[in-house]
């Protein structure tokens, strides 16, 4: 059977050029060819193997972890790799690791808090992971409320030293990873207290172990804390817990860009603004919106193919049954989620040029844009990531039973990617950030100032306000303009309500918490309303290929219309669109299932996932799914002998009825 493409007759049916939609997925050409290279190096290397990662004991998972994470740093210096190849190898590899945080927030934290003198010091050594660096803020009572932090930085102006100090059992640092057993150093944010007065949460670069012997140094207690939801997952990360007991750094360690602490003691604001922090934010939350792109499209990928190999139901006298695939059910739950893979995508890759933006801004003093790009970042940060955790149990579930095995890849992908709805700020509290925004705008509306920037839409909030839908046949929804302007009026008045009643409090804040179920709802609304600009707007740029620009107006309608659909009570109790004109939307996105069904395998195989990555035997690019499970329960240790374990103490005894003289 290997060897045979179960999958052929489907991907004949394309009517697409998919190797140019794998360009426009991966980003550019360019990003298309780093990506392929690396992705097939990774699954070529016997190293890099992963299917039984599920099985291992979490000892034996950790310091597998640790090996793949030290051979892909001697094939990043052997093969002479830039820094966006090793960062794709490391993406391919699929394994969190404690590369990632020292990578991925380390690094950019460093760069971007320490001063010039401390880069030369500390970045040569980081680049060279001749320190290992984790993140340490999260506390054990304060997760990602930076202001509620109590580990102090006390400066001693007699030795010149700030004393790092756990005050409560709170205060313990908590989650972060690498620090468990792998890092050398941390940023270490805390309250910094100079003569007596706090000024505030600083991050403080701390030595943790010896570069000798990797003991941990004196006064700091580490340990990991704990197994976490699932098998294998991010259990091969040794997320941890830190306490200091009265530790000395040199003053210098204080990380001084934008602040610092003289040798008498004074605290001085560097001319530097403060908003710069943001920057490193709206960095970090970028790649959490791209994140969620990969891990939707990977659940979509295997749901997908395995839908059109699964033939179930639907049989007259012994004939062939349906493709699962051909069930409006299936589809009417799998086409949105893939739809959305892609709308995730080009917000995410607009991120990327609004913090490319944003930076460029910061660097020449215009903060402008900031607190806009800041809500922005936070806003699409949780609905990408709440959307896709649902996403991957909605496809493991669109997998039926063999949807619940550890080899359909299903359950490892949704237990390493579920911490993204509360980690780097939760889901719910991001939203309030951006509804606080919002209300903000609707306050200073009155006065002219004009909103900037993806809310620069309430500028026209007297038309949003006032505007009637003029959709009268399905396919009116097609139409970009119509779509947007539903979108825009729906976020528009449920803001403008949110205000009102808002504004008849005496206190505003104790209003806001009042409201907060509706200000998360008014905040959804504005999100919703920007991944679905942002789509469109792609798909007015120039996209080459046959048949690909077709193709992206089908998902793009399906995503906006999915998302009305499922918020309807919204647009209807607004007043933005008519019962009748919803039912057009209904009978609308119907169609475009229809239209996108013959199509639907070319679209995944546009992911360009090879099968070592995808690490799923539903989702095989050749469709040979039976044999392979089949071959795949033998290999399982339970199988390993006929008669188990315990058979002699256990069973033996209860079907011979001799339980009392058992030893149990």
């Amino acid at each position: 059977m290997e060897g045979v493409d179960h999958l052929s007759h489907e991907r004949r049916n394309a009517q697409f050029d998919v190797d140019e939609m794998k360009i426009i997925w991966a980003g550019s050409r360019h990003a298309f060819e780093v990506s392929d290279r690396m992705s097939r190096l990774v699954a070529n290397d016997p190293v890099f193997r992963k299917d039984n990662r599920v099985q291992l004991g979490r000892k034996e998972l950790f310091k597998n972890t640790l090996r793949k994470a030290a051979y892909a740093w001697k094939r990043i210096i052997e093969l002479k790799l830039s820094e966006e190849e090793a960062g794709r190898l490391r993406f391919f590899v699929d394994e969190p690791a404690y590369t990632d945080l020292h990578w991925g927030m380390f690094v950019p934290f460093l760069k971007g808090q320490g001063s010039d003198e401390q880069l030369q010091k500390w970045m040569p050594l980081a680049y060279k992971m001749q320190i290992i660096g984790c993140y340490a803020q999260t506390e054990l009572g304060h997760g990602s409320n930076v202001q509620g932090l109590e580990t102090t930085a006390t400066f001693d102006q007699r030795t010149d030293e700030f004393i790092i100090h756990s005050p409560t059992l709170t205060s313990s640092k908590w989650w972060p990873g690498g620090l468990g057993k792998v890092s050398t150093h941390a940023v270490v944010f805390a309250r910094l207290i100079t003569d007596g007065q706090d000024y505030g949460v600083h991050g403080f670069l701390v030595q943790i172990r010896s570069l000798d012997d990797h003991s941990i140094l004196p006064g700091i207690t580490i340990g990991d804390i704990g197994m976490k939801f699932g098998n294998a997952a991010y259990n091969t990360m040794d997320n941890g817990v830190m306490q200091f007991d009265h530790v000395r750094i040199p003053r210098n360690q204080m990380l001084m860009r934008f602040s610092q602490v003289t040798r008498e003691g004074k605290y001085v604001q560097s001319d530097v603004p403060r908003q710069l922090v943001y920057g490193t934010m709206v960095f970090v939350r970028k790649t959490i919106v791209v994140d969620a792109s990969n891990a939707l499209s990977r659940a979509v990928c295997i749901a997908t193919r395995y839908s059109a190999v699964r033939r179930q139901f639907g049989s007259q006298n012994g004939d062939v049954e349906t493709q699962v695939i051909d069930y409006k059910t299936q589809q009417s739950r799998l086409f949105p989620l893939l739809a959305s893979a892609y709308a995730f995508r080009f917000v995410g890759e607009w991120l990327q040029w609004l913090y490319t933006d944003v930076t460029q801004r910061l660097a020449a003093n215009d903060f402008s844009t900031l607190p806009e790009a800041h809500a922005c970042t936070a806003g699409l940060k949780s609905i990408t990531t709440a959307a896709t955790a649902d996403g991957i149990e909605e496809c493991r579930k669109l997998c039926g039973g063999h949807g619940y095995l550890c080899s359909s890849g299903l359950p490892e992908l949704f237990a390493v990617y579920v911490p993204a709805c509360t980690y780097e700020g939760d889901n719910i509290v991001l939203l309030l950030q951006v509804a606080r925004i919002l209300m903000k705008t609707v306050a200073q509306l009155a006065s002219g100032k004009k909103p900037v920037g993806t809310i620069s839409y309430m500028g026209r909030a007297q038309h949003l306000l006032e505007c009637s839908s003029n959709v009268q046949k399905a396919e009116d929804w097609l139409k970009p303009s119509v779509v947007l302007e539903a979108f825009e009026a729906r976020a528009t008045r449920m803001s403008v309500s949110c205000a009102k009643k808002l504004s008849k409090f005496t206190n505003q804040e104790e209003g806001f918490q009042e409201l907060s179920p509706s200000l998360v709802e008014a905040a959804v609304a504005h999100c919703q309303l920007i991944v679905v600009s942002k789509f469109i707007e792609k798909l007015q740029g120039d996209i080459p290929g046959k048949g690909v620009k077709d193709q992206l107006q089908k998902l793009c309608g399906i995503y906006a219309l999915y998302t009305l659909h499922k918020h309807l009570g919204d647009f209807l109790s607004t007043s933005t669109i008519t019962p009748k004109q919803a039912s057009l939307a209904d009978d609308l996105l119907r169609s475009l299932y229809s239209q996108v069904r013959p199509n639907a395998i070319a679209l995944v195989d546009a992911f360009n996932y090879t099968d070592h990555y995808l690490g799923s035997i539903l989702g095989r690019y050749d469709g040979n799914v039976y044999p392979n499970l089949y071959e795949a329960a033998w290999k399982d240790p339970l199988n390993d002998s006929a008669t188990p374990d315990g058979y002699h103490e256990y069973i033996k005894p209860l079907l011979k009825q001799q339980l009392r003289n058992a030893r149990l």
